[in-house]
């Protein structure tokens, strides 16, 4: 597909990276693909370095770690099609169908935003439900456009931040189910007890911005429906309310694991 750009966010992943990038090249071969090194310390600059003598991408290195949220930002200001497409670094099992099935509801205008989640991901909701707000995405560029002054210093909870301002926002999304793509898990790539630490550390991060963002983007959410039917006014204040519980439950939980 010649309209779409892919992303692919990377930090530490010499494992898989190369391998995510030549999948997505294979099986989108007119496809602009830009890969964000995100400041990684090991290998992943040399070995994409290679890759690059014999597969197109664009690769863009930040010189120190900035964070997810700083990484797909630059990766969409770079990117030069309408239609952009996450793919994370991490993941292997990638079909063609996967990019098909991501791409139909957005070229047939059935949807703003596609979600593209693995069945362990869903498994695996309770003991991590975070999980469920990240993964494989596809978006319109001048919907990111909007809001990327806002997004881009949010580290790990851009991914949830952005689920939010699509649904309050009316933004038609669609979650699609990949089958066959996995992802490694942060147990896979380090220690027992590091990986621990850096889920609770990525599921407080999540929670505490979305916290501290929360009230003022439901007052600009407000405002913006201060003419509509009291239907309507009814409708987005409970969603609101119903929002903030949410969020402040799953707050308390990951703190509260992280205590103990």
């Amino acid at each position: 597909m010649e309209d779409l750009s892919i992303i692919i966010c990377s930090y530490n992943e010499e494992k898989t990276v190369c391998n995510v990038v030549e999948a997505c090249r294979t099986f989108n071969p007119g496809s602009e693909i830009i890969v964000v090194d995100d400041g990684s310390t090991d290998r992943s600059q040399e070995l994409l370095g290679h890759l690059s003598r014999s597969v197109k991408f664009t690769y863009i290195r930040h010189p120190e770690n900035k964070g997810k949220s700083y990484a797909m930002v630059t990766g969409v200001k770079h990117a030069s099609h309408e239609i952009i497409m996450f793919w994370d670094a991490d993941s292997h099992g990638i079909r063609k169908e996967h990019f098909q099935i991501m791409l139909k509801p957005m070229i047939n205008n059935e949807a703003d935003m596609v979600l593209g989640h693995t069945a362990a991901k869903f498994a695996k909701y309770n003991l991590y439900p975070f999980r469920a707000y990240t993964g494989e995405r596809v978006l319109f560029k001048k919907d990111l456009n909007l809001i990327l002054d806002e997004i881009q210093d949010l580290r790990f909870g851009i991914e949830t931040y952005i689920n939010f301002y699509y649904q309050t926002h009316g933004k038609r999304v669609r979650y699609v189910l990949l089958e066959g793509l996995r992802t490694l898990t942060k147990f896979k790539k380090t220690t027992i007890l590091k990986a621990t630490k850096d889920y609770f550390k990525e599921g407080n991060e999540i929670a505490t911005i979305l916290l501290k963002n929360y009230k003022i983007k439901a007052k600009n959410i407000g405002n913006s429906f201060s003419y509509a039917p009291n239907i309507v006014k009814t409708r987005i204040s409970n969603f609101q309310k119903t929002t903030n519980q949410k969020i402040q439950e799953l707050y308390n939980k990951i703190s509260q694991a992280d205590l103990n």
